[in-house]
C-alpha cells in the first residue's frame, strides 16, 4: 500500500523524501550527497529502520553526485537493516553515481535495480 510521501527534508544541495510501500520504505535522494549533506540521508535511513522498515529502497534517479561519505552512509544503513534480516536496495543509479560503486567494489554488496518499480516488484 502506498501511503504517499511521509516526509521530506532539504539540506544545502540535497533533498531527501521518504514514502512507504507496504513493508518497504523508498528513500529518494536528489542533488549532491557529500560530506556536507550526508547526515540528512543518514537521519532518514535511520528513521525508517527505527520505524521497523528493514527493506529500504534508495531511489538514486535524481542523485547527481555522491562521494565516499555518501557511500559510507549507505553501507552503514545496510549493516543496520541486515542485522534485522532486511536489506538496502539501490534503484535507478545515474552513471556518475554507479561509477563510485564500481570503483570501490560496493556494487557487489548491494542489490541494484534499474528502476524503483523493479525494486518494489522484487520485494
Amino acid at each position: 500500500m502506498d501511503r504517499g510521501t511521509v516526509g521530506s527534508a532539504s539540506r544545502g544541495r540535497l533533498h531527501v523524501g521518504v514514502r512507504h510501500h507496504g513493508a518497504s520504505a523508498v528513500v529518494t535522494a536528489a542533488g549532491e550527497l557529500d560530506h556536507h549533506t550526508a547526515e540528512l540521508l543518514r537521519e532518514s535511513l535511520d528513521s525508517c529502520a527505527d520505524d521497523g522498515y528493514v527493506r529500504l529502497i534508495v531511489d538514486c534517479s535524481q542523485l547527481e553526485f555522491m562521494d565516499s561519505t555518501g557511500l559510507n552512509v549507505l553501507l552503514g544503513a545496510r549493516l543496520k537493516v541486515e542485522a534485522e534480516g532486511g536489506g538496502v536496495h539501490l534503484a535507478a543509479m545515474q552513471p556518475m553515481v554507479a561509477r563510485v560503486f564500481e570503483i570501490t567494489g560496493a556494487d557487489a554488496v548491494f542489490t541494484v535495480h534499474d528502476t524503483v518499480d523493479a525494486a518494489l516488484a522484487a520485494g
